[in-house]
Parts: C-alpha cells; structure tokens; sequence
C-alpha cells in the first residue's frame, strides 16, 4: 500500500509535537488525525480505525497505558508506537507488556519516527498478508500462522501481533541460537540500531505464555551473553 492510504493518528497533549509529527508524517504522504487526550484518542480509534497510533505516555483523562490496555481488551490490535518523555525503564515495558508495539522517548528526530512508523506498518502489513499454510509444531504448542492462531494442549493461547511474530520466527528456526540484534532485525524490521531490551520484554511475556516454568524454561532457552534459542524437544 501507498503511503496515502495510510491512516496515522496522533495522540499527545501538546499541540507543537502534534504540529511538528502531523507536519513530517503529511510530508511522506501519511493521511493525519490527531487527539490531545486518552478518551478522544479512544473515541478516533473506534470510529476511524487508523493503521497505527503515535500515543504518548502521559495525557489528561486517560494516560497511554490505560488507552493501550482498553485497545487490547477489546482486542483492537492496531500497532501502537509509545511516545514517552520519561526514561524510565518500568513505564516502557508496562507499555511493551500490555500490548504496544514499540517505544520511542522524546525528543526524537522526525527521520527516526518516519522510520519507526514505516518499520511497525511493514510488519503490521507482512503478517496480515503472508499465509504460510504449514503448521508449526513443538511438543505440545502448535502455531497456524494463516490463521493467527496458537493451541497449547489444545487450548487457544491469546498474543498480542509482536508476541506472535516473535513466536512464529523462534519456531521457524529452532535450535539455532538468535541474537537480540537478528531478533529485532527480523520481527521488528529496523533498518537502524534499536533497543533490545525491546525483544527481552516480549521474550518474557511469551514465556509467562507457553511455558510450565518460566524460572526452568524448555522451549525458549537463554543462551548467556548471545541471545535465545527455541529448542526441539525430544
């Protein structure tokens, strides 16, 4: 799809962010909507399905992790890029935990938001289109990936798009040790150095998913100093 037919809604409560990221996104032909506060953002969200949210972090009436915790209940899996001016750690992976798809912290450059946006809405594009008819199976877990979905004992399991991908890619390379930085380049398809922590966090949550214990894990294993790897059972 051409840039154009994309759809950005940008969600901060200061007008000269929203004026400067409203003004870069129209420049590469993004169609903009904007909100100032959590409960408007939800209110364009529902009522004009936008293809990605730009949602800070902090906003009157309802912040970011409640607008992103009410989208994924509902299960609107719009792709959700966080914008934060804090640098804590914990409110970052709050929001990556409930469902956001990447974090960016103030101030950024409008290159590396253009770039942000373009990586999320190729990946959101990707898995909506390709339909690898094989099932992926692994003791007890098996993953459809044409249909999105995951049983574990013959039960559906419940990801967000990330999670999902993530998964998809560790079991379509078992056994094979993956960096943080490959992760990140294959799920998240930066074409710049990003954050790893980023790829920890959902490892975590997949973890807390589709293992027995996630103290002893059997199916995704750390492999110290390097990365992870999805190992076969036998």
């Amino acid at each position: 799809m051409r840039n154009e037919d994309k759809k950005i809604l940008i969600v901060d409560d200061e007008q000269p962010i929203r004026t400067l990221l409203e003004y870069n996104l129209k420049q590469s032909n993004y169609e903009t909507l904007t909100a100032a506060d959590g409960e408007e953002a939800l209110e364009k969200i529902r009522a004009e399905r936008p293809d990605l949210v730009l949602l800070d972090l902090m906003l009157p009436k309802l912040d970011g992790i409640d607008v992103c915790r009410q989208l994924r209940h509902e299960e609107n899996h719009v792709p959700i890029i966080m914008l934060t001016a804090r640098g804590e750690e914990p409110d970052k992976v709050l929001g990556l935990e409930i469902g956001a798809d990447d974090y960016m912290t103030k101030p950024f450059s409008p290159r590396e938001v253009l770039a942000r946006v373009k990586a999320v809405l190729r990946r959101s594009k990707q898995s909506g289109q390709e339909e690898q008819q094989e099932q992926l199976k692994e003791g007890s877990l098996i993953v459809y990936p044409e249909r999105y979905e995951v049983l574990k004992d013959g039960e559906e399991l419940e990801f967000t798009p990330k999670e999902f991908e993530l998964l998809v890619y560790f079991m379509q390379n078992k056994n094979r040790v993956l960096t943080r930085d490959q992760l990140l380049s294959a799920v998240w398809n930066y074409d710049f150095a990003g954050d790893t922590r980023i790829v920890d966090v959902h490892v975590s949550h997949l973890r807390e998913k589709i293992e027995e214990n996630t103290k002893k894990p059997k199916y995704i294993k750390t492999v110290r100093g390097i990365g992870y790897k999805f190992e076969e059972q036998k």
